[in-house]
């Protein structure tokens, strides 16, 4: 199988048509085995995969470093791989979320500390993971263009941000892509969001392709979550809201068994089949998941395919918010 190649946005990088997210080999799923995380990574970079997305406070650096590594064992040179970054989340030692700072003065203290725990001296994309409700966008957006004027970073993203803070910033330099939550029981972004950035020729980077597992079609309603998996807390993960939600799993899989594919198979292929300017992000944290999802690059969905998808699964059918309430506030594209 080899994968295909798709651009982020009309100025951003040429990667993979999926991209690997790794947030999970280091926090919030639960504990993560470091000696399988290395070998999944291994085994993406062997089939093709480009693109590794990250974020600085996921393990508070360790999973920095632990991409830094599993790159050098890999052989790989630097610029056959695409490093996509995201800062400003802060936490405590006991990793709490204890706010946000994007001031241009912070853009560039976290990009020097993220350098060096990859061992490397650019990353390929750098972005907010949330907009700063104290300062402006385009002080955000402009701190991180002077670093890409200095070689530091390659191209500028954003992170769940609305269609407004989208133009500003595009106003001040060009974003190559939005990384956002896009799944079938995520679409909120059709409406105006995903409109805007294909105006403004922003590529986007979806995440939660499976919703966290929800609709990979392997989880269980009476699954043991470990301590430290925010899923415990996930809306769409408790109680009722769950039962609803496997539902509309289990009429997505009649789907994809029809097909000769898996659920994850035929959810990530939805994905794909939004748009060229689309790279669904798996969270695979094993190799045996990465290789199912790999999968999804080679099933084809017709338009046949796609009605009877979105018949199993309608817009606005899942029950329970992305979020809990708090974090939620966060995110300038749910307002």
């Amino acid at each position: 199988m080899a994968l295909k190649e798709r651009t982020l946005g009309s100025n951003g990088p040429v990667v993979s048509q999926l991209g690997l997210g790794a947030m999970g080999m280091s926090d919030l799923y639960g504990p993560a085995d470091e000696a399988e995380s290395t070998a999944t990574i291994h085994a993406a970079l062997d089939a093709g995969l480009t693109l590794i997305d990250t974020g600085d406070f996921y393990g508070m650096g360790h999973n920095e470093l632990l991409i830094r590594d599993a790159l050098r064992s890999s052989g790989r040179a630097r610029g056959e791989v695409a490093i996509s970054v995201k800062f400003g989340a802060q936490r405590d030692y006991d990793g709490n979320w204890i706010g946000y700072d994007a001031r241009p003065s912070a853009v560039k203290t976290a990009l020097a500390y993220t350098l060096r725990r990859l061992g490397t001296d650019y990353v390929d994309v750098y972005r907010p993971a949330r907009l700063d409700p104290n300062v402006p966008i385009e002080e955000t957006v402009g701190a991180i263009a002077e670093m890409v004027q200095a070689g530091h970073v390659r191209h500028i993203g954003l992170s769940e941000v609305g269609p407004e803070t989208l133009r500003r910033a595009r106003a001040v330099h060009p974003i190559s892509d939005l990384q956002i939550e896009y799944s079938l029981i995520s679409r909120g972004i059709e409406a105006e969001i995903l409109p805007t950035a294909r105006e403004l020729g922003v590529g986007v980077t979806a995440y939660g392709v499976l919703s966290r597992g929800l609709i990979s079609g392997h989880w269980q309603a009476d699954r043991q979550l470990a301590a430290g998996d925010f899923r415990g807390m996930s809306p769409r993960f408790q109680g009722g809201n769950l039962d609803a939600n496997l539902k509309l799993v289990e009429a997505l899989r009649a789907v994809a068994e029809a097909k000769g594919a898996t659920v994850a198979q035929a959810a990530i292929a939805w994905v794909l089949a939004q748009g060229e300017d689309i790279v669904p992000l798996v969270g695979a944290r094993r190799r045996e998941r990465l290789s199912e999802a790999l999968g999804a690059a080679e099933l084809v969905l017709d338009a046949a395919d796609l009605e009877a998808i979105e018949a199993a699964v309608p817009r606005g059918a899942a029950v329970g918010d992305r979020y809990v309430a708090a974090q939620m506030a966060h995110l300038d594209s749910e307002r």
